[in-house]
């Protein structure tokens, strides 16, 4: 199939990205958010993209400008008070680290199937926990220190929880729904390594 034939696959794996993109635009806004804040779909999308699309441009430009429309969208209206005018004050280390998680997914994940997904899970996780503490920690009154910096990273020990979890459940999701479509619509197949079935 030439890259000027229409791809299904391609948009399905877009379809499925912007169901989760609506959910994580949507969900803070909900009256039992608190219960669920940090449970992001974003570590989800980003291993998701970083796995499933094979161009580079669509694996990277996607998860970045799904969390760039998301953080707008919730910096001007629910998080408005904690945004610094457009975003929050220190975003760079956010889209750093998950610029940074689809390089390592692209690399890590050759094949799909439930140990690659784990593997990868927790790679991302780690890299978002390292990177965006790197940002909290560094200039910041914590001592400039390792010392410092592992209790900043002991603080977010929670956060990343809810990350984790958030990775996991949407993760889970997406790679799932893909799959069964995969199993049942052969035509999503890519005749490559990197993406196969379970």
């Amino acid at each position: 199939m030439s890259d000027s034939t229409f791809n299904p696959r391609t948009l399905i794996l877009l379809l499925i990205v912007l169901f989760v993109t609506i959910l994580r635009t949507v969900a803070p806004f909900s009256d039992n958010f608190g219960d669920i804040a940090n449970i992001s779909a974003v570590g989800a999308i980003t291993l998701f993209s970083g796995t499933y699309f094979k161009k580079p441009v669509q694996s990277f430009a996607i998860p970045l400008v799904t969390l760039l429309l998301t953080d707008a969208i919730l910096a001007t209206t629910i998080y408005k008070e904690y945004s610094n005018g457009f975003l929050y004050e220190g975003w760079y280390w956010t889209y750093i680290s998950f610029a940074l998680m689809v390089f390592v997914t692209r690399v890590i994940v050759k094949k799909v199937n439930v140990l690659n997904f784990i593997g990868g899970t927790l790679v991302v996780v780690f890299i978002h926990w390292i990177i965006t503490d790197l940002g909290v920690w560094y200039g910041s009154k914590y001592p400039q220190t390792l010392v410092g910096f592992w209790t900043v990273l002991e603080m977010a020990i929670p956060f990343e929880l809810r990350f984790l979890y958030g990775t996991v459940g949407y993760g889970i999701l997406m790679f799932g729904s893909f799959e069964l479509l995969n199993v049942k619509y052969p035509v999503l197949s890519l005749s490559r390594k990197r993406v196969s079935k379970y």
